[in-house]
């Protein structure tokens, strides 16, 4: 992207998590690569807050840019947030799970839940200065963690549920069609399962399916 500007060479992030900023202000820019200077993040590049605005040329790039640089972190400074700033933190989360803070010069409360909703982890108000900013990315970053685990637990969950629900299927469908009883109906499935070496849920999909075509 012609506007963004990449901080230093990437052998000198090494060991560092890369902080992507996109502002519009410079002495913010200072600032941040300042506060940061002595922990374990680094402003890897700057970029304008127009990527973020889906009718500009540079949010065409965005996603190229965030392939380019990396970054482990999104850190995200405007005056006021924008309706149309959701389809592209979209996009960000849709490229790569990621913490992404936004500071704000104001409240712009009817946009917070669409920001969250759109990927957005922390939302600060009113914060003039950086102060702090090793804590924040540490808090937001262990958010965002605690926030992929339980989604991954929902969906480990969800997946186990509805094979139970497949299962119960295909055993009531043997039950109807071979007047099978509740257990013969799950040891025959269970048999098949294991001479040829398939998961149970698997044998289940099977049976629905060939109950489907007959």
């Amino acid at each position: 992207m012609a506007n963004s500007k990449k901080i230093s060479a990437q052998s000198e992030h090494k060991n560092k998590y890369l902080v992507l900023f996109i502002s519009d202000n410079p002495e913010k820019q200072n600032e941040l690569i300042q506060s940061l200077s002595h922990s374990v993040y680094k402003v890897c590049a700057v970029l304008p807050v127009s990527c973020l605005i889906t009718n500009q040329p540079e949010s065409k790039l965005l996603i190229d840019d965030l392939k380019n640089f990396k970054p482990n972190i999104i850190v995200i400074d405007v005056l006021s947030p924008q309706a149309c700033f959701y389809e592209s933190i979209q996009a960000i989360v849709q490229h790569k799970q990621i913490p992404i803070i936004m500071f704000s010069a104001e409240e712009g409360t009817q946009h917070v839940p669409h920001l969250i909703k759109s990927g957005v982890t922390t939302y600060i108000v009113n914060k003039s200065n950086f102060t702090g900013i090793n804590t924040i990315i540490i808090s937001a970053s262990a958010y965002f963690d605690q926030l992929q685990q339980l989604q991954k637990e929902l969906s480990v969950t969800k997946n186990k549920l509805a094979n139970l629900r497949t299962i119960e299927q295909a055993k009531f469908l043997l039950m109807q069609n071979k007047q099978y009883s509740e257990q013969e109906a799950y040891h025959c499935m269970r048999k098949m399962a294991m001479d040829n070496g398939h998961k149970l849920e698997d044998i289940a999909k099977n049976v629905l399916s060939l109950a489907a075509i007959l």
